[in-house]
């Protein structure tokens, strides 16, 4: 009696059935489904990781963008913070000092807001992953069938 293992969409169901094919047979289908097998495995990881490379592609001209042109306007406002802050010294009778400490506090502030930007964004990206997961729980579940088919 051998066990057939049929495919029910994700899960396989197992029929218990009297078999009568022979010992070649029986390793000619495993080798013919062990190769259908990893092709399958192949297209799904290549098309997961073609998935997260395109959402990558995508987001990051966008984002390369963004950053270009908003990096121009920041400019543009600590120029004008730096001015501003400058005024404010002057009119409280620090003209002699004003010149540098207003663009050293705009750029201490600015300083320690980029540094806390860049340390969220490498908390980020060192969370995420390219590990294909969805191919890995795949795998793992077609070792337990070929397992099961080879018992």
């Amino acid at each position: 009696m051998s066990t057939d293992y049929q495919a029910d969409g994700k899960n396989r169901v197992a029929n218990h059935q009297a078999d009568t094919r022979s010992l070649s047979d029986l390793i000619k289908e495993l080798r013919d489904e062990s190769v259908a097998l990893v092709r399958e495995e192949v297209a799904l990881a290549k098309t997961e990781m073609g998935e997260k490379v395109n959402k990558v592609g995508r987001n990051s001209a966008v984002l390369i963008a963004g950053a270009a042109v908003a990096h121009l306007g920041l400019i543009f406002v600590l120029l004008s913070a730096s001015a501003g802050l400058e005024r404010f010294y002057d009119s409280l009778g620090m003209w002699f000092h004003g010149d540098w400490i207003a663009p050293l506090v705009v750029g201490l502030i600015v300083g320690i807001i980029g540094t806390v930007m860049l340390l969220k964004a490498k908390k980020t990206l060192s969370e995420t992953t390219a590990v294909p997961e969805r191919t890995i729980e795949s795998l793992k579940e077609d070792k337990q069938w070929l397992h099961a088919k080879t018992k």
